[in-house]
């Protein structure tokens, strides 16, 4: 199920606490990260819109505290565009109909978890996109107001035509042809300014755009001054607006230099001088083209990603002097079983783009699986050596519903690095319009990789510094969960843990990096190291297996370590699903003396009251509150009053996520006792951060 990529700040109507919490857990259940927040009057309602920034309000239509309308009623007065969702515990058409005529934007089911979360993440994108579309309105209008400016005092010859006729040109532009103002030229066609020669050329030229053509990058003529001189010049066309209506911009540049070092310069302008493909800017260039086109209805494109598998023991065997020749042959190569409807580029690296135009998800499938087999049935040669290597190709169909750069290179990524992560030499492409049979595919190769993974000792830990700000020289470390490469590469747990727990592997996975820690924990133990371990647990695995508590304390024992250097962390939002099953976890693992943690701390209705039903001894605060910490004054409270309570109560606050020094700075005065993001260090293999 697709989730929003940020925080959903969310306000809750509602005249039980138990119900908002009850519906919190409901929309993170269904991927939905919320930050919730509940009035208790109409004054605090007011002061919440006034003051916070907010993306949703869902309100009951039966709460007697504040009445649906009146929360309609006072959205409406803050002048906010903030949409209202009605929750109802059955559907009818009466009070559909009430609904709707109050003004919601739509109703929540709270018996119907599926469409609950649907309407909620619907309604947060089409808020999101509005506000996102405000703001690129406003760019819009500062970045024409710019280019105007640019324009305007560029030596470049430039000038606008609508329909053939000059609507906006600069002053170089009048300098080359002689002309004093623009008033001269204004309305004039630009045939005017080519020469008779070639008029005809350029006249057949301006239908064929008029048609819909795309224009020609460069066009070669003689152009003809107010003098009536005539010149060698070269016109450049580049589709664009003008106070909002569509135009054509061009360029006219004397032509000085001669046809065959033009041709070299424009050669060099658009490829690669290694490998003689598309170079990045030019493959970019062409790839947007390929999305427009997407966007306006033309589909069948695609964009595949290949790398070499185990690049860097290639360029090893062949020596690093020879890496330039390594990556000319593969590009070769992947050159030699494309065709004409195909553009290849060198993105990065090692990392190669093949643009296919003409191409449905068939056909880009039978492409991707020449470009694999082109390596992997024959030699490659790369000075005197003669090289076996295999690629892995990853890639997404372009259509309307991805049509955006971003969206298309971050699913062709993600493709490429679980066809790299299942071992390689694979070929992964994902169609936006079908889930098909290479899917389930692609799903059942992870889950086998996985479960050897469990059984065989593949998976890997790294462990990244949390540091204290009261001077406390401890040795404590939080332990992320890495998978091993089939050639030694570490893949990050973004790329299969996700599937991992779809697929009911997480309680497995939990259960190895738990003892997989306890181990380390004695390994340092012996060493002479006093080490504390942060390790995160699903509560989806206590609840799939109950003795858990009681193998963990049992596994600490037979170790021979303190309990109190193994922190257990659990994910705040779903513990209060699984409430229960967790209590008795902890009195299992506390007869062992280790602690434990709520991590994500601070995304509930009241974090603090959940310290009442679960006996955790450190809070994480949510990294939510975390991200523009320096610049935002709202989060700094939040990260004070957490502080402060947390320290009232006795417990420990880690704050993680530290990205820059400016946050860092600001924590220093607000009672955190601990710290943790890449800014300290990043997660690695070794222990070897200097505490002291």
């Amino acid at each position: 199920m697709p989730t929003l990529d940020a925080v959903l700040r969310l306000l809750l109507v509602d005249d039980r606490i138990e119900d908002a919490e009850r519906l919190t857990s409901l929309l993170r259940n269904g991927g939905i990260a919320v930050r919730p927040q509940r009035p208790d009057g109409i004054d605090e309602l007011r002061q919440l819109l006034a003051q916070q920034s907010l993306d949703l309000v869902v309100a009951s239509m039966t709460a007697r505290t504040i009445p649906f309308e009146t929360v309609l009623r006072e959205v409406q007065a803050s002048g906010k565009d903030l949409p209202v969702l009605a929750t109802l515990d059955s559907l009818d058409e009466a009070s559909l109909l009430a609904a709707l005529a109050a003004g919601a934007r739509g109703v929540l089911l709270r018996q119907h978890p599926a469409q609950a979360q649907a309407v909620v993440r619907a309604e947060a994108e089409a808020v999101r996109d509005r506000r996102a579309l405000r703001v690129l309105e406003a760019q819009l209008r500062e970045t024409e107001r710019r280019c105007d400016a640019l324009i305007a005092s560029s030596r470049d010859p430039i000038a606008y035509l609508h329909e053939g006729m000059h609507i906006r040109a600069n002053e170089a532009y009048l300098e080359m042809f002689g002309y004093g103002s623009f008033d001269e030229i204004e309305g004039l066609s630009v045939l005017d300014l080519v020469a008779p020669s070639h008029a005809g050329e350029f006249k057949n030229l301006l239908k064929r755009i008029a048609k819909g053509e795309p224009p020609p990058e460069q066009f070669d003529l003689k152009a003809i001054d107010a003098a009536g001189k005539i010149f060698d010049a070269v016109m450049e066309f580049t589709p664009a607006s003008y106070e909002g209506e569509p135009c054509l911009q061009v360029a006219f540049r004397p032509n000085m230099l001669d046809a065959s070092v033009v041709a070299e310069l424009e050669t060099l302008r658009h490829h690669d001088s290694v490998t003689g493909l598309a170079n990045r800017a030019s493959f970019m260039a062409e790839l947007e083209k390929a999305i427009a086109a997407a966007a306006g209805g033309r589909h069948h494109q695609a964009l595949l990603l290949v790398e070499p598998d185990n690049y860097d023991a290639l360029v090893a065997s062949v020596g690093l002097a020879r890496a330039d020749e390594l990556l000319a042959a593969i590009a070769r190569r992947i050159e030699s079983v494309l065709d004409g409807n195909t553009l290849a580029g060198r993105l990065s690296d090692h990392r190669f783009g093949v643009l296919c135009r003409l191409h449905d998800h068939k056909a880009s499938q039978a492409r991707a699986e020449r470009i694999r087999a082109a390596f992997g049935d024959q030699l490659l040669e790369v000075g005197e050596r003669a090289l076996t290597l295999s690629v892995s190709v990853g890639g997404v169909q372009i259509g309307e519903r991805n049509a955006q750069i971003g969206p298309v290179i971050s699913r062709a990524e993600d493709s490429l690095l679980s066809a790299m992560g299942v071992g390689g030499d694979r070929v992964e492409i994902h169609d936006p319009a079908a889930r098909d049979r290479a899917e389930e595919e692609r799903t059942a190769a992870w889950v086998q990789r996985l479960r050897e993974a469990i059984a065989q000792d593949g998976f890997t830990l790294h462990y990244q510094p949390i540091v204290g700000l009261r001077g406390e020289p401890e040795e404590i470390y939080e332990a992320y969960l890495r998978l091993k490469g089939a050639g030694g590469e570490i893949i990050s747990p973004a790329t299969f843990l996700p599937l991992a727990r779809e697929q009911g592997l997480g309680p497995a996975i939990d259960r190895w990096v738990v003892h997989r820690a306890i181990a380390v924990l004695a390994e340092r133990q012996a060493q002479g190291r006093a080490t504390t371990l942060f390790v995160k647990l699903g509560p989806e695995s206590i609840a799939a297996h109950p003795p858990l508590g009681e193998e963990i304390a049992a596994a600490v024992r037979a170790a021979g370590i303190p309990g109190s250097r193994l922190v257990l962390e659990l994910h705040e939002p779903a513990v209060f699903t699984h409430l229960k099953a967790i209590q008795a976890f902890t009195h299992g693992v506390r007869a062992a003396g280790v602690r434990l943690a709520l991590e994500h701390f601070g995304t509930g209705l009241n974090s603090f009251q959940l310290l009442q039903h679960v006996e955790a001894d450190v809070v994480k605060i949510d990294r939510s509150y975390i991200t523009d910490l320096a610049r935002n004054a709202e989060n700094q409270a939040k990260v004070r009053e957490f502080a402060d309570k947390t320290r009232e109560l006795g417990k420990t606050c880690v704050v993680h996520y530290v990205q820059d020094a400016a946050s860092m700075a600001v924590l220093y005065g607000m009672g955190v006792d601990y710290v943790e993001g890449d800014f300290l260090a990043a997660a690695g293999p070794a222990m070897s951060y200097d505490f002291g």
